[in-house]
């Protein structure tokens, strides 16, 4: 929390203050009944260093006292702490995220795709994210993603034999039960932040320098609350509902000679394709040998007639 100032730096004993103050706030945090007094006593603190012109009082007052009730809370806070986690920790929910990924071997990848379509209906659920692959000679494999309502989960893992021969099914299990109580006490914590800043916000009059810094703290705890929120709606939805991962392909084929086929034509079928292959390159070829056989010509010719007018006298 920020203060207001009536001016000049502040001494050391308003620093032990407000330092005081903080510590009645974390005893409160953890064990509101018991740090109700330090509560007050931080209140009557900072009144002496904002200044009362009703009743003014000394802050070096104000703060033995703080200082007194903080000492005899002090004893109980760490009990208190203890038990309150341990309540915390027993009435942690249940909050577990399921996720599973299913390979299974179809006849045909279009009707399977389509059964996967109906089941994810059957169960409430939809499919977000799909892809087919496959050309020739290759293996026709789609991969969807379902979108399941968590109980029906165990039920689509069930209905996945209708759909083809089941090869491999894995799923996942992560509790997010602590992380959920966890954030759920910033949030409260935070809102309590919150409602004291408002508090002081309205009741405490000061320099405009000071009442912005609270605005902008209050701003800042306001922000927190909404990013602990977010998180909470995203585990809440993700625990309600389960992705599976189905992947469907078609088998893969079979390598060997087809069933009566003669060999002595496969084997003049593969050497008309050989000679095909021969005739292909030779005349490829054409374009590099007849340049080369030019030149060759060329120079030979030369060179003989060179060599008979060496000879001639």
């Amino acid at each position: 929390a920020v203060y207001a100032c009536q001016g000049g730096a502040p001494s050391s004993s308003d620093t032990t203050t407000v330092t005081a103050d903080r510590l009645g706030l974390q005893s409160k945090a953890l064990n509101p009944p018991a740090a109700t007094a330090t509560a007050g006593a931080a209140a009557s603190a900072r009144r002496g260093y904002f200044g009362d012109a009703a009743n003014p009082s000394p802050p070096e007052a104000e703060f033995s006292a703080a200082s007194a009730d903080h000492r005899a809370s002090q004893a109980s806070t760490a009990d208190d702490a203890l038990q309150n986690v341990n309540a915390a920790t027993t009435a942690a929910p249940t909050m577990v995220i399921r996720t599973g990924q299913a390979f299974i071997e179809v006849d045909k990848v279009d009707p399977a795709i389509l059964k996967i379509r109906q089941l994810a209906a059957q169960v409430g659920g939809y499919i977000t994210n799909s892809s087919v692959s496959g050309g020739r000679d290759q293996i026709r494999q789609a991969t969807l993603e379902l979108k399941i309502p968590a109980p029906k989960y165990d039920q689509a893992v069930g209905s996945l034999s209708t759909i083809g021969k089941v090869e491999t099914v894995n799923s996942t299990a992560q509790d997010v039960g602590e992380e959920f109580v966890d954030v759920t006490a910033r949030v409260n914590n935070a809102r309590r932040l919150e409602d004291r800043l408002i508090t002081l916000l309205n009741t405490r009059t000061g320099k405009l320098d000071e009442v912005l810094r609270v605005e902008r703290e209050l701003a800042r705890v306001r922000e927190e609350i909404e990013r602990y929120e977010g998180r909470l709606r995203y585990l809440s939805s993700r625990v309600a509902t389960s992705t599976l991962t189905i992947t469907v392909h078609e088998p893969a084929p079979i390598l060997g000679n087809n069933p009566g086929e003669n060999p002595i034509a496969r084997a003049l079928r593969r050497a008309w394709r050989n000679f095909i292959a021969l005739v292909a390159g030779v005349i490829a070829s054409l374009g590099v040998v007849i340049p080369l056989a030019l030149v060759a010509v060329g120079g030979w010719v030369g060179y003989r007639r060179w060599r008979r007018r060496q000879i001639s006298p």
